[in-house]
């Protein structure tokens, strides 16, 4: 009966870990420049995408369905910031656009407990899409200036553990 919704939820899966592997190495690299603000950015966001993955599992098992735990892409070797932060706000937009899909196919399918994890999943996904698009916006203002106070800010307070 929940096929569909299963199958949907098992693509946002697939989805929410390729997120996480991508900001997490966008998270390594602007740390290794210096960029403490934006490295702090993608971590956390890759940390809401891991809880994204487990609302879903959450659901799928719920319905009695099989969690698929594999990643629907690779990761892209990008070290530009710019680069970085136009790439982030098409997996975001392109995850919101899905998720408001899939909610409305799961309600067409009267699955609304699936249908509320996609919106919730939208909301989320919209949110990090105005963030990385704030930083666009930052970075195409002030330009690399923007970078240097970032480079600046970060060695004022180095990470947690720097010093050990």
């Amino acid at each position: 009966m929940y096929e569909k919704s299963i199958e949907y939820l098992n693509k946002a899966v697939a989805d929410e870990m390729s997120a996480v592997h991508q900001y997490m190495y966008f998270h390594f690299h602007c740390e290794d420049q210096g960029y403490e603000m934006l490295s702090r950015l993608f971590m956390t966001t890759a940390v809401e995408e891991m809880r994204h993955v487990e609302h879903c599992a959450e659901r799928i098992l719920f319905l009695r369905g099989e969690v698929e735990m594999v990643a629907s892409g690779s990761v892209q070797k990008i070290h530009d910031v710019k680069d970085m932060l136009e790439l982030a706000r098409k997996m975001e937009q392109e995850s919101a656009r899905d998720y408001n899909m899939w909610a409305n196919e799961c309600s067409a399918n009267a699955d609304s407990g699936s249908k509320k994890v996609f919106e919730a999943l939208v909301d989320d996904e919209e949110r990090h899409f105005s963030q990385y698009d704030l930083e666009m916006e930052k970075l195409e203002k002030f330009g690399d200036r923007y970078l240097a106070l970032q480079s600046i800010e970060g060695s004022r307070n180095p990470p947690v553990g720097a010093s050990e």
